[in-house]
């Protein structure tokens, strides 16, 4: 990378914001994949790929910092973990045979749908009601589908992770973004591997990146849980990151 001290801390402070913005609500990559092809200027598949790096690294932070606050609990959530990594095995394989921008079309439509879900009835995010298990033919497309999702772009994948978890299986929001994070962080491994064999990783920008986001999501997750009512400010901050993504994936503002 050719950048000026500035611009390397314009890249470091970005992506400390976008590992906090993924730990608490997700869609951080919005943040970090327009450093990547504005500021950096790599081709969005490039950026796509080099991304992985910074969300691997930030995902086992996040994971270090929840595990730190005894939020992690896998034990009834294997058959997600699972589908989610074969789904994304799938969606990165078509991330490097197809163009992203497609995607993106049907990427600010998702958004505009999701923040009317979030909107309608809030008291469904900040419940701590007994969780409920999905029957496996609901399981298997839904969890396949986030998988995919997240293997193709990542963007926005954390949302809509919350959203399923959070809403229809009924875990907190903490506890829903400790899950997140750790199967974020397993099908990550196997994304960013596949992207590197295919050649479409910068691994000095990543690598930098990467440094800011992990920081950012290990203190958010560590600490984020000695905040009083912390459910209702992930609530919030949920609310506005959908909201900028809209406005900036339509053009209303540019970033």
């Amino acid at each position: 990378m050719d950048l000026s001290l500035l611009e390397y801390l314009w890249v470091m402070l970005g992506s400390f914001v976008a590992g906090a913005i993924n730990t608490l609500a997700g869609n951080g990559s919005v943040i970090t994949l327009s450093i990547l092809t504005d500021l950096v200027g790599l081709p969005a598949n490039l950026a796509n790929g080099t991304n992985r790096v910074g969300v691997l690294l930030q995902a086992a932070g996040s994971s270090s910092g929840f595990a730190k606050s005894k939020l992690i609990d896998l034990s009834a959530s294997k058959d997600i973990v699972v589908l989610t990594v074969i789904g994304a095995i799938l969606g990165v394989y078509t991330a490097t045979i197809v163009s992203n921008e497609q995607f993106l079309f049907v990427f600010r439509y998702l958004m505009v749908f999701m923040l009317i879900v979030i909107l309608v009835k809030p008291e469904r995010w900040l419940h701590d009601a007994p969780r409920t298990k999905l029957p496996i033919w609901v399981n298997i497309p839904v969890f396949l589908a986030l998988g995919f999702y997240g293997g193709f772009i990542q963007m926005g994948m954390g949302i809509f992770f919350l959203a399923i978890l959070v809403l229809v299986s009924k875990y907190s929001i903490m506890r829903a973004n400790a899950i997140k994070t750790i199967v974020i962080m397993i099908y990550t491994t196997i994304v960013l591997a596949i992207f590197a064999w295919k050649g479409l990783v910068s691994w000095e920008a990543g690598l930098i990146m990467a440094l800011g986001q992990t920081v950012g999501g290990y203190l958010t997750a560590a600490y984020a849980t000695k905040i009083p009512n912390i459910n209702l400010w992930a609530y919030r901050l949920l609310i506005f990151i959908i909201i900028f993504a809209i406005l900036t994936q339509f053009g209303w503002i540019d970033f």
